[in-house]
């Protein structure tokens, strides 16, 4: 490797999750936070949670009942000119 041009490595860093669970692995960073991890990830935990927090599906479904409104509001005003 060349000198000088690499980031300081430490071979442990603390991560800690939002869920409490704090753990040691090899990183650039001296340590850092996340959000999900081994012990609260539905894949490892075989709980499966749904989150819609932000109402995600009904923002989308809002959107495409407007679009569907818009267009054939569209098609409306066009056999109207004729």
């Amino acid at each position: 490797m060349k000198t000088n041009i690499h980031p300081k490595y430490y071979p442990d860093a603390k991560v800690r999750c939002v869920c409490g669970n704090s753990f040691t692995v090899g990183s650039t960073k001296e340590s850092f936070e996340v959000e999900i991890c081994h012990a609260c990830h539905p894949f490892y935990t075989g709980k499966e949670k749904m989150i819609d927090t932000a109402g995600r599906v009904e923002k989308f479904k809002a959107r495409m009942a407007k679009k569907v409104s818009v267009t054939s509001a569209k098609k409306v005003r066009k056999t109207n000119k004729k």
